[in-house]
């Protein structure tokens, strides 16, 4: 039986609904206000405040625009008032720059003014120590008491190209054209070398936000609002962190089911900060948190700038590819083999093109042309010929995305091939495929493939660009046509006795974190229906002897320890006993082992398990990271697990979508579906490990971290067993 996200979260849909009408309120006093101040405008040209005001004045907004400063000194000619008080009618929004030590009367007075929404540039607050995080926590304590949102501090800005309101509240004298993207960024510093690439390139954008600390407006905000937003096709962000990644998740995933959210964030190689005390622990990191966030919300991560805007330019202004079969047409045979290597790196299919399509382009194409994929249609290519093979193209079922490329530098012939691409372009968008180009040598999208201001075919600089941008798009198609996923509810849990075996094992050991013992670990596992192999502990030679005998040979010993996490470092395995000799034998060997590297007194026994030889050997495991909150992790299981780091990772809690996901994305997914000939494993029972696993994180809070490895999956059909199994409570 499953449960349904829908009823299951509810609550928490409502919840964002609410945010998102709130949001979307508040910030239209952000980017379509129908009066600015400019707090802090200077008569100096240099000054910061000067720029802010002029970008106003001079770029043409469509409201009014105040200038304000202490001394009332006019500003560009025009009328300044020493404060914002004195400024007649209402302000919806205001723009600070001024010294930070300033900022909070400013707000202040700008809370009793009535201004709904302030954009704070000034630095000197959360980014500046202790000393700049208090005035940010006053400022916004502030901000909130009168009922207003801020964007800041310490940002670029806010700019807004609709016609109707052409409001360039930034410092920077670059606006970018008008188009159908939305983008949100971080960094200030980066601003306005995002606007410049945007306007080099010819690439629109709807709005753009530079949320600096994110203090009070934040990149959940930007979605909720660009969701809704009817000039925004496609959300582009820039992020450095995660302000609360958990409503980040549930936000972007309401919003990618509707528009796709592009990102490119720094930090890729921080290495995590938790300590490794398992084997989940040492892989787990907040750069494997923040991919498997992406992932489960539908969000298109890129590696640099570049390609978050040839992404964008791709999601923008065609379908999403739906599929990954690539053709590609060009006057240069070089460019399109690079092309299509380019395209197989990235995962794209390059087909053979239907018979129809090529007995067409024989008949259409010179006899020295290859019409194999790619088709080299030899450098002379005509008008007629490059209109003709891409509307071949449009009625190959074998093609879901073309690539025309032009080499050449004489512009006559630009602008023909380009003429060919315009006049085929609706073919293809009417039957839902993807057209771009790729002009070599000519920096940004064609001009002649922009019309109105709208880009009506993507164009690269090189090919190569071209595949990753296509590649991206079509993760985001994908993303699209998958099921979202339920919950399970799950049979066999008996989550009164998991309580009762918690809260004992706590009056047996206060300590905190703790680990539990292995039978408290075998117990605990059992109330949630997950099948162990039986585990006694034994606490000297002798009494392992007979638990041997009890549970029967052969057997494995297994070190006990509280402390030591790598059994097989210290010595601290043995398998294959056969009997009450070989078991003796085996338990003093341990202490030797540990008596040779000074850490025998960590020994407080074994553990004695019956042998299971068979199935193949994965791991499951679960670590708290103190932002993402629990992760999930399985792959490649036993002691090579962190040489070969084989896993893939989720976010708690899994949909029965996510957990199947993640048994096929890590490589032993190969072992398990019957490498070269060997049965197939029992891949549906590892499924449902995963899924009564996030069931027992939803109800037990304190666990911290969780290992289970290896987890021998067996034979289709006849489950799986754990084998060893270690649980830390906080």
């Amino acid at each position: 039986m499953f449960l349904s996200l829908e009823a299951d979260l509810t609550l928490e849909k409502k919840s964002i609904q609410r945010e998102e009408k709130a949001a979307i309120a508040s910030l239209k006093s952000f980017l379509t206000p129908r009066s600015v101040a400019v707090i802090g405008a200077s008569p100096r040209a240099t000054a910061l405040g000067n720029r802010s005001f002029t970008c106003l004045l001079y770029g043409g907004f469509k409201g009014t625009v105040y200038p304000v400063n202490s001394k009332g000194d006019s500003v560009a000619a025009v009328k300044a008032y020493s404060s914002i008080m004195d400024v007649p009618g209402e302000v919806d929004l205001a723009v600070i720059v001024v010294p930070a030590d300033a900022v909070q009367t400013i707000v202040e007075q700008c809370g009793r003014k009535g201004v709904r929404g302030i954009v704070v540039i000034s630095a000197g607050f959360g980014e500046a120590g202790p000393e700049g995080i208090a005035r940010q926590n006053k400022l916004l304590a502030t901000v909130r008491s009168y009922g207003m949102r801020m964007v800041g501090p310490n940002c670029m800005g806010i700019i807004n190209t609709a016609p109707e309101i052409n409001m360039n509240a930034t410092f920077a004298p670059v606006f970018p054209p008008n188009g159908r993207i939305a983008f949100g960024t971080q960094s200030g510093g980066l601003g306005l070398a995002i606007l410049e690439y945007a306007k080099n390139l010819n690439i629109g954008l709807s709005t753009f936000v530079s949320i600096g600390n994110r203090a009070d407006v934040s990149s959940n905000d930007l979605l909720q609002y660009w969701k809704e937003d009817p000039a925004t096709d496609v959300i582009l962000l820039y992020l450095e962190s995660f302000g609360n990644p958990r409503k980040f998740a549930h936000v972007a995933r309401n919003v990618t089911v509707s528009k796709p959210v592009v990102v490119v964030k720094s930090g890729r190689t921080a290495a995590g900060a938790r300590a490794a005390a398992s084997h989940t622990g040492a892989m787990a990191s907040t750069e494997v948190a923040a991919e498997a966030l992406f992932k489960q919300a539908g969000i298109v991560r890129v590696s640099t700038l570049e390609e978050l805007f040839d992404t964008a330019i791709v999601l923008a202004n065609q379908p999403v590819p739906r599929g990954r079969k690539v053709a590609i047409i060009t006057n240069g045979g070089g460019p399109g083999i690079l092309t299509a290597d380019a395209c197989a790196d990235k995962g794209l299919e390059v087909p053979i093109l239907s018979e129809k399509t090529r007995s067409g382009l024989k008949k259409l194409l010179s006899p020295q042309a290859s019409v194999s994929n790619p088709v080299d249609m030899t450098a002379d290519a005509s008008y007629n010929e490059y209109k003709g093979a891409l509307q071949l193209l449009v009625q190959d079922e074998n093609v879901d995305i073309a690539i025309a490329i032009l080499v050449s530098p004489v512009k006559e012939r630009t602008e023909f091939v380009a003429k060919a691409i315009r006049e085929v372009a609706p073919d293809f968008k009417k039957v839902g495929k993807t057209l771009i180009s790729s002009f070599m040598g000519q920096h940004g999208v064609a001009q002649e493939l922009v019309s109105k201001g709208e880009i009506i075919v993507p164009s690269f600089t090189f090919p190569e660009a071209s595949a990753i941008a296509i590649a991206k798009a079509c993760e985001y198609g994908e993303w699209l046509k998958k099921p979202k996923g339920n919950i399970p509810e799950l049979s066999g849990i008996d989550r009164e006795k998991a309580q009762t075996v918690i809260k004992s094992a706590r009056e047996k050991n206060p300590a905190k974190p703790l680990w539990l013992d292995a039978e408290t670990v075998d117990e605990l596992l059992r109330c949630y229906g997950v099948k162990t192999v039986p585990t006694r502990i034994a606490a000297n030679a002798q009494e392992a002897a007979r638990i041997a005998g009890e549970l029967g040979y052969p057997v494995a010993l297994k070190l006990y320890s509280k402390t030591i996490s790598h059994k097989t470092e210290v010595g601290g395995v043995a398998l294959n006993l056969h009997n009450a000799a070989e078991v003796s034998k085996a338990y003093q060997k341990m202490k030797e082992n540990l008596s040779a590297v000074g850490r025998v007194a960590e020994m407080q026994g074994v553990t004695v398990q019956p042998m299971v030889t068979s199935g193949t050997e994965m791991i499951v495991g679960v670590t708290q990271d103190p932002s993402f909150g629990p992760l999930m992790l399985f792959g490649m299981g036993g002691v090579y697990t962190e040489l070969f780091k084989d896993v893939s990772m989720r976010i708690h809690p899994l949909t029965d979508t996510d957990a199947k996901e993640m048994v096929r994305s890590v490589k032993a997914f190969q072992l398990l579906e019957g490498w070269r000939g060997s049965k197939r494993q029992d891949v549906a029972s590892i499924e449902e490990l995963l899924l009564r696993i996030s069931a027992m994180l939803e109800d037990i809070d304190e666990i911290k971290e969780l290992d289970l490895n290896p987890v021998k999956v067996q034979e289709e059909g006849k489950g799986y067993i754990v084998v060893d199994a270690r649980i830390l409570l906080t």
